[in-house]
């Protein structure tokens, strides 16, 4: 049985997603995700955790003749996931697997995408206090794939060359860096700052399966002003689906 929804405008009102009224929402980090996708027309993408679609969908409507498939552990998500694909006139180039990174299903087949993005669970397990609400707690909390089982799974489906993107908490780069230097070069470190001055608390980190290039640090984004809206260049990645260069 499906929760309570709502139904939020993203990307300016280019999208329209259902979600969860309750428990974990899309904000706008599967948003800046999908921005940073170096996707074409043409390319296959996984997303994977991709909850109700949200990156997937703000990636298809940047990119045209992108294929996305999706996959989420939570029924729930996987359904409304596929209604905002018929939603937004994206149901022949987005699909929904349901399972787990821990044995992906058959419909994700090992090396067979061009790009790869996930936004996983931020906390650890047993770090902290856990979210009551289940649907939450899943997205939030890592379960019994830690993230080094994501990163490795992303790793697994992407072609040689191919680029694999994720989102994740700032103060856990150095084990996204571990984690990711074994089957990668090429890494792009994007940090995202609340506003000019603060520490990141989220970073963008992006690299190449196969590549021997060096690891890169970029200068980032600003998502902030002084008087606490969205700086110009946050406002055209998450308004005017402009893409991020990493």
């Amino acid at each position: 049985m499906l929760p309570p929804i709502t139904e939020d405008a993203f990307l300016g009102g280019r999208l329209r997603l259902r979600q969860p009224a309750a428990g974990y929402r899309a904000a706008i980090d599967p948003v800046l995700l999908a921005a940073a996708v170096p996707a074409a027309a043409g390319e296959r993408v996984a997303d994977l955790g991709c909850g109700v679609a949200t990156a997937g969908l703000c990636l298809l409507a940047r990119v045209p003749g992108v294929a996305v498939t999706g996959l989420e552990l939570q029924p729930p998500l996987v359904a409304l996931a596929a209604e905002n694909a018929i939603l937004n006139g994206y149901a022949g180039r987005l699909s929904v697997a349901i399972g787990d990174v821990a044995k992906p299903p058959a419909e994700l087949a090992a090396g067979s995408f061009d790009h790869i993005m996930l936004n996983p669970p931020y906390l650890e397990a047993g770090s902290g206090r856990a979210p009551e609400q289940e649907l939450r707690r899943i997205a939030t909390v890592e379960g019994a794939a830690a993230l080094e089982t994501w990163l490795a799974c992303a790793l697994a489906l992407l072609r040689p060359r191919g680029s694999l993107t994720v989102i994740h908490r700032a103060d856990r780069s150095h084990r996204l860096l571990a984690a990711l230097s074994v089957g990668c070069g090429d890494l792009a470190v994007f940090p995202l700052w609340p506003r000019q001055g603060e520490n990141a608390k989220r970073v963008l980190m992006q690299g190449r399966k196969s590549s021997s290039a060096p690891l890169r640090f970029l200068a980032g984004l600003v998502l902030h002003d002084a008087g606490g809206g969205y700086t110009a260049a946050a406002e055209a990645v998450l308004r005017d689906a402009r893409g991020l260069d990493l």
